[in-house]
């Protein structure tokens, strides 16, 4: 299976299963937020889960590890990225568990239909806009900041695939859940869940992780802070036990 290694390109366990990733550590690797989202996430038995802007296929790959989800695919805008995800899953023999479509998170509801899955993930990109970008076709341009979709798209298009009373679950930026909430509250998607990451217990809050339910009724959980490192480089036992969750 070494075959399905391109050049500059590396293998990392992730530590489930046996399972596998392809990156490139030049390009955009998966990070902890992509984990942290993955332990958030619920997906029942025979739910169908799509993650929004998969990149190199982490979300998919780590749910299908982790849950009893029937089908999960993976849509990425960047061909690069989509071709490792594919590979990943081959490496893996999951190809007939995960899908990847390279295709435009704007485009959602038309390349997959409407009321078509469960559950939607997503890590999408932080920062407003491409303004002052050197090269906005770069490929961590693009997963970072917003100059291929907007925050109201992926919220929009979120609950156009979503079924009645199916899920989603993003990891995104405190300083934006103004925004969040809004837009969830106009495209009728009901913010049940949220916690709130902290570099350090004394640090401010840098993501936040939400669950919303399409349809869902007015009642949001706020659970307890995640705390993610005791000190420099080393992780709180809580973080430790979210990454075998």
């Amino acid at each position: 299976m070494e075959d399905l290694l391109r050049e500059g390109e590396r293998l990392d366990d992730l530590g489930r299963n046996g399972y596998k990733i392809i990156q490139h550590p030049k390009k955009f690797c998966f990070g902890m937020d992509a984990v942290l989202l993955s332990a958030f996430a619920r997906v029942e038995e025979k739910e169908k889960v799509v993650d929004f802007g998969t990149g190199t296929g982490i979300l998919p790959i780590l749910l299908e590890a982790k849950t009893a989800g029937a089908a999960f695919y993976g849509l990425e805008l960047q061909e690069e990225s989509a071709d490792m995800a594919r590979r990943s899953v081959l490496y893996n023999h999951l190809e007939d568990k995960i899908k990847i479509v390279n295709g435009d998170i704007t485009k959602a509801s038309e390349i997959f239909g409407a009321s078509s899955f469960d559950v939607v993930t997503s890590n999408p990109p932080y920062m407003i806009g491409g303004h002052g970008l050197k090269n906005p076709n770069d490929a961590k341009m693009i997963a970072r900041h917003e100059v291929s979709m907007t925050l109201e798209d992926l919220v929009r298009e979120t609950a156009k695939v979503l079924k009645p009373q199916g899920r989603c679950y993003f990891v995104h930026r405190p300083f934006r859940l103004v925004e969040i909430f809004a837009f969830m509250h106009q495209y009728k998607i009901e913010p049940k869940r949220m916690r709130l990451v902290h570099p350090y217990a004394d640090k401010e809050p840098n993501m936040v992780l939400i669950e919303g339910v399409r349809g869902g009724k007015p009642r949001l959980l706020v659970e307890k802070p995640l705390v993610v490192y005791e000190s420099e480089n080393v992780y709180t036992q809580e973080v430790l036990d979210l990454y075998e969750k």
